[in-house]
C-alpha cells in the first residue's frame, strides 16, 4: 500500500512539462525545396511527407512511424482573389498499391503515439501540454484563408492502411478535394 502511494506521488510530482519535448512551431525549418507543388491560380499548394524517424523525433521527440502515422506537411499560399473556405477541404493519400491512408485528428494521433510507445501512466497535465504542443502543428482547416493572411502551413496526419508501422512507403499520391477543383499529385 505504501509503495503504491509512493509510486503515485512520484508519477504525479516528477512529470512536469510535456510527455514529449515538442519543438516549437516557430523553429520549424522552411518547407523543403523538393516538396511536391501544384498551382491552382488563386492558391498554390506544396506538400512533403515526414518519412524518417529522425524527422519525427526532431519535431515531436516521438517515433510517429512506429505508431503507423505519416505526417504530411502542407503549405497553402493564397495568390489573390476571394477568401478560400477551408472547412470543406479534404486530404487523402494513396500508396503505390492503391491502399488509402486515412486522415486522422490530432487527438487520434496522440492516442496512437502513446499506445505505440507504451505510455500508460503519466501526469494528466503533461499529456495536456503534449496535446497542446502537438496540435499547434495541425493545419487549420476551420477558418477561411484570405489574401491578407497570405500563407498557411501545418501537418495532416495519416494512418497507415492496416495501422502498421510506416516503413518506406512508395508511390504516395496526395488528393485534395473541396477547392475550386480537385487536385492529385505525387508526394516526393
Amino acid at each position: 500500500m505504501e509503495s503504491a502511494f509512493a509510486l503515485a506521488l512520484l508519477l504525479t510530482g516528477s512529470c512536469g512539462g510535456s510527455l514529449y519535448k515538442v519543438k516549437p512551431v516557430a523553429s520549424l525549418s522552411p518547407m523543403p525545396a523538393t516538396a511536391a507543388f501544384v498551382n491552382l491560380g488563386t492558391i498554390s499548394v506544396r506538400a512533403a511527407p515526414l518519412l524518417s524517424d529522425e524527422e519525427s523525433q526532431e519535431l515531436f521527440e516521438s517515433n510517429l512511424q512506429l505508431a503507423g502515422l505519416l505526417p504530411v506537411r502542407v503549405e497553402i499560399v493564397h495568390n489573390g482573389g476571394e477568401a478560400i473556405e477551408m472547412k470543406k477541404v479534404r486530404f487523402r493519400v494513396r500508396d503505390a498499391a492503391g491502399a488509402e491512408w486515412k486522415a486522422i485528428s490530432s487527438k487520434q494521433a496522440i492516442a496512437r503515439i502513446l499506445k505505440a510507445n507504451g505510455v500508460f501512466a503519466y501526469n494528466p497535465d503533461s499529456r495536456k501540454t503534449f496535446e497542446k504542443e502537438f496540435r499547434a502543428y495541425e493545419l487549420n482547416l476551420k477558418s477561411p484563408l484570405t489574401h491578407g493572411e497570405g500563407r498557411r502551413e501545418g501537418f495532416i496526419i495519416f494512418l497507415a492502411p492496416r495501422k502498421e508501422p510506416v516503413s518506406s512507403p512508395h508511390g504516395l499520391v496526395l488528393t485534395i478535394e473541396g477547392l475550386s477543383e480537385p487536385v492529385t499529385f505525387p508526394l516526393k
